[in-house]
């Protein structure tokens, strides 16, 4: 079954882009709004409305596969691809990508996936969000085809072994409201949680980490009077993107010091935390995150590190699985550019008996989230992260309903 037509279409995300940079170099909140100058190319503010291109591939059948080209809300930074906008990407596609597209046979997803993904126009790599998306509607498109679910169609081609599609764990993001949002997620007794958005040592953090150490008393406290279930125990994953690093000077000693403290305080509740230390470079955040994991297993607390930044494409998941450099790795997905590389990245960890966190960003949509959950079912991910946006509910209905329906699914035709 062969594409005849492509339709583009300007979309906006479930969330903004911010300008990291300009954010830890403490611009101020002025509502939703930020007051500073913008320190990251492309950024004409520090906060811009987050925008995506939506694909839809017409088949010779009448099908349509779907997906959505989008990016992370921190554009620009930790090694990424710069900020994409609409207008700017949608004459590149127009001109260099839909004529290669045209005629294409979508009986299977992973050669032609491989095919985008590795594309390059005058001798580039096509940016993180392009690939990203055409390569979930070419997912759509064969799952159409072929009348499989997307998560199915990935477990044929990649993870035959897997006999049974089951749910796991979800992880919710709070963004900056993290006390009303936190009520949210014991209501709807959310696995992991709540993000929090540390992003930030003066307001979110403290110099000396007192803030976040209060924070996760209030958590551990609320959850404790507030759940219904008394067997309700989430994971406590908290982003703190570099801060303590920023903090303590990139001491080691005094971060995992620090870090054990916390989890001590979180107890009963597991502790993850994400991000703890960004040198600003890929070689010097992995071999301290590797430091810092080695530390931390050498004490046996119950608290887990976590690597984003730098450990952007499939290529760096695997080099920091290598080095052990973290408990758990984020698959930021937007970052792999196309979908194939989060199920091979997926894969890898558990092949290394790493975690494998199926994580995103809440800049992303309904589309790019439903593609990348049934990623994440087919591969047996330890963790998805409830996308797009941060309100909570709109994100964990999406990647919860869209889990619940395909396993259901997959089971009622076996």
């Amino acid at each position: 079954m062969k594409i005849k037509q492509v339709i583009l279409t300007k979309s906006y995300t479930g969330f903004y882009f911010d300008d990291q940079k300009a954010i830890k170099k403490d611009a101020k909140k002025d509502g939703f709004m930020y007051i500073g100058e913008a320190m990251t190319d492309g950024f004409k503010e520090v906060r811009v409305p987050g925008e995506a291109i939506s694909v839809q591939l017409i088949l010779t059948s009448g099908e349509i596969g779907v997906g959505d080209c989008a990016a992370v809300q921190y554009s620009g930074a930790g090694g990424r691809d710069p900020l994409f906008l609409a207008d700017d990407f949608i004459p590149f596609i127009e001109k260099n990508i839909v004529p290669h597209l045209i005629g294409e046979d979508v009986s299977y997803f992973r050669p032609l996936a491989e095919k985008y993904d590795r594309m390059k126009i005058e001798g580039q790599r096509i940016h993180t969000a392009i690939r990203y998306g055409i390569t979930q509607a070419l997912l759509s498109a064969t799952a159409q085809y072929t009348k499989r679910t997307m998560a199915e169609v990935i477990r044929d081609e990649y993870h035959p072994t897997l006999k049974k599609l089951h749910r796991i764990p979800i992880f919710a993001q709070s963004g900056d409201d993290r006390y009303t949002n936190v009520d949210k997620m014991i209501l709807k007794e959310v696995d992991s949680m709540p993000h929090a958005l540390i992003n930030n040592v003066k307001e979110k953090l403290g110099y000396h980490g007192e803030i976040l150490k209060d924070y996760v008393i209030w958590m551990r406290d609320r959850v404790l009077a507030k759940r219904i279930d008394p067997d309700y125990l989430p994971v406590f994953h908290i982003d703190v993107y570099g801060t303590l690093g920023i903090a303590f000077d990139n001491n080691i000693e005094k971060i995992v010091d620090y870090l054990i403290d916390l989890a001590n305080t979180a107890k009963p509740f597991f502790l993850r935390i994400e991000g703890p230390i960004d040198t600003g470079d890929r070689e010097g955040t992995m071999v301290a995150l590797r430091e810092i994991t080695k530390k931390i297993d050498e004490v046996g607390t119950p608290l887990e590190i976590v690597a984003d930044e730098w450990c952007n494409t499939v290529e760096d998941i695997k080099y920091f699985a290598d080095q052990k450099a973290g408990h758990m790795l984020q698959i930021k997905t937007p970052d792999l550019g196309g979908i194939n590389n989060i199920a091979e990245a997926i894969l890898y960890c558990k092949e290394k008996k790493i975690g494998a966190y199926c994580g995103g960003t809440c800049n992303e949509t309904n589309l790019s989230a439903e593609a990348t959950t049934s990623v994440a079912i087919a591969c047996e991910a330890d963790l998805c992260l409830a996308k797009p946006a941060m309100d909570v509910d709109s994100g964990y209905m999406i990647v919860n309903n869209m889990m619940e329906r395909v396993i259901a699914l997959s089971n009622a035709r076996k």
